[in-house]
């Protein structure tokens, strides 16, 4: 059987199922993300078929030990393997440059296990302060509890993450963008750090999309994603994905995963398929829109400051430049009256909706001091850049001109 055939020892030729579309190495990305890894049956479909079953029925009770025994390709429970799912992965694959990955329920289900999956008490973390709020509950509260030491850096000053590795350092964990001021992180940087110490950098690149930048091209180990946002990115369903190199997944992450289940549905994993087919068409329009409204909220008395990355005022411009291949979906701004006046501006808006989601088809807006990062301390929202008046707008594919007319008599009439 060819590689595709026999990926992981999980995907096989089995009746009169077949892969038809294996992975092609001078595909670009938009052919991939239609074609890559397809799985057919006899019937000849043209859209993915799910395979809703939680088992598989083997021919005689030696090729059932032969499976378990890893002897004889094959699928043996859907908690960890099903081909539905596994179409998802290999295509997210093909899309990160990855050798492996496993697909997950949710985005924090893929955070949570590419952490825990390779430390033990007495290990140490590294990780920028600027996180997702249940992203620093894993590493502020969570690892604690097992044993496992924490220290947060402000991640954008690359001295930090120096000073803070100590002997039993063994990871680094990052957003780039993050959320929600969106700091941009030298990925590059940290991974010459952490590989001078044998230890592993997992990014999150869920706000930067696989298309716009890619962790493991700029030496990072391990990348993570909520496909909730923008691989769905129409709202339909959760999902997360795990990336890495074959070796460490199936040394860390293949058996706390099949053991631990926080294994994608089959119906999850075929919603996600049919996301990937328009990534590239849907973030290109996203983009291009949020750098519009960006330069536009710019302009505005309204505002005290905009944070977009792609803008030349960015915090970090040069190396948003060096490593990130377009914008963001996203702007973070804030407004001059505070919480209150962020209130009043969420609460005029008539075509962004207000949700605490990302990366979706339509325009969503979000007040994170008392939503995504409402359990934080105001100490450190406030290091963190977030005040009442910090708005987080994720641009959708509406036209760009009534975005705009709905955002600006939203701030006349706050």
């Amino acid at each position: 059987m060819d590689r595709c055939a026999t990926f992981r020892g999980r995907f096989f030729v089995f009746g009169a199922t077949t892969m038809t579309n294996p992975a092609q190495p001078n595909w670009k990305p938009a052919t991939s993300l239609v074609h890559g890894g397809t799985l057919r049956s006899q019937y000849g479909e043209t859209s993915e078929a799910m395979y809703l079953t939680q088992g598989y029925v083997y021919e005689t009770a030696e090729a059932a030990e032969a499976r378990f025994k890893g002897e004889e390709p094959g699928f043996i429970y859907s908690r960890y393997a099903n081909p539905t799912v596994d179409m998802f992965e290999k295509r997210m694959c093909m899309l990160e440059g990855a050798e492996d990955a496993r697909a997950t329920s949710s985005g924090m289900a893929a955070v949570s296990a590419a952490l825990l999956c390779g430390l033990r008490a007495g290990d140490h973390v590294v990780a920028a302060r600027a996180l997702f709020g249940s992203c620093r509950w894993v590493i502020e509260t969570l690892m604690p509890r097992y044993g496992i030491e924490a220290t947060l850096v402000d991640g954008t000053r690359i001295e930090n993450w120096q000073k803070a590795v100590r002997p039993n350092t063994k990871l680094f964990f990052l957003e780039s963008p993050t959320n929600p001021t969106l700091e941009v992180i030298d990925i590059a940087g940290v991974a010459a750090i952490a590989n001078g110490i044998g230890a592993r950098v997992v990014v999150d690149n869920v706000f930067a999309t696989p298309l716009q930048q890619k962790p493991l091209e700029l030496g990072a180990h391990v990348v993570v994603y909520s496909a909730t946002k923008h691989i769905d990115g129409q709202g339909r369903c959760l999902g997360g994905v795990i990336l890495s190199d074959k070796e460490w997944i199936d040394k860390n992450l293949h058996d706390y995963f099949r053991h631990t289940g926080p294994s994608l549905s089959p119906f999850n994993a075929w919603t996600l398929l049919k996301g990937l087919e328009t990534l590239p068409v849907r973030v290109a329009a996203q983009t291009a829109s949020a750098a519009r409204i960006a330069d536009f909220l710019a302009g505005r008395q309204e505002i005290a400051r905009v944070i977009y990355p792609g803008r030349a005022d960015h915090p970090q411009a040069d190396i948003v430049a060096r490593q990130m291949r377009g914008g963001s979906t996203l702007i973070c701004f804030e407004l001059k009256g505070g919480k209150k006046a962020a209130f009043d501006f969420e609460n005029r808006l008539r075509v962004v909706l207000i949700s605490n989601n990302l990366g979706d088809a339509k325009s969503l807006v979000t007040h994170p001091a008392t939503t995504t990062h409402k359990n934080l301390t105001d100490e450190a929202r406030a290091e963190l850049g977030i005040s009442g008046g910090t708005v987080r707008l994720s641009v959708g594919l509406e036209d760009a001109g009534d975005l705009l007319d709905d955002i600006e008599q939203a701030l006349k009439a706050a």
